[in-house]
């Protein structure tokens, strides 16, 4: 898989657990971390938790292995880091806090096909 199918990807499984406010932004040409920041939030460490299981499981799957998984344990922030396409999952009120969109406001962000929810 490319990584903007991994993205893809991994915003349907993220959508699949009901994350909110599912957003892609490409990195590519702004730093050498990776290609794409997925960003996701949920109302709970739990739902937090469930999504990044999700994530993981999903990916798994498909003979895909994180690179590296952080926060899961406090569930306040994850990272699950797929070397290209870095996930960041936040509970509560930590993305706003941590305020990653406005820190990459010049990445362009990449169109998803969500469900959208009725």
């Amino acid at each position: 898989m490319t990584s903007l199918e991994i993205t893809k990807q991994a915003a349907k499984f993220l959508d699949s657990k009901k994350g909110i406010d599912i957003k892609a932004l490409q990195i590519r040409e702004l730093s050498t971390l990776g290609d794409y920041f997925v960003l996701a939030s949920a109302s709970s460490v739990i739902q937090a938790k469930a999504l990044s299981d999700a994530v993981e499981e999903g990916f798994s799957a498909l003979g895909i292995e994180p690179r590296r998984v952080e926060g899961y344990q406090t569930g306040m922030w994850i990272v699950l880091d797929y070397y290209d396409v870095i996930i960041h999952i936040f509970s509560g009120q930590n993305r706003d806090f941590y305020g990653l969109e406005r820190l990459w406001a010049d990445a362009p962000q990449v169109p998803l096909e969500l469900e959208k929810a009725e």
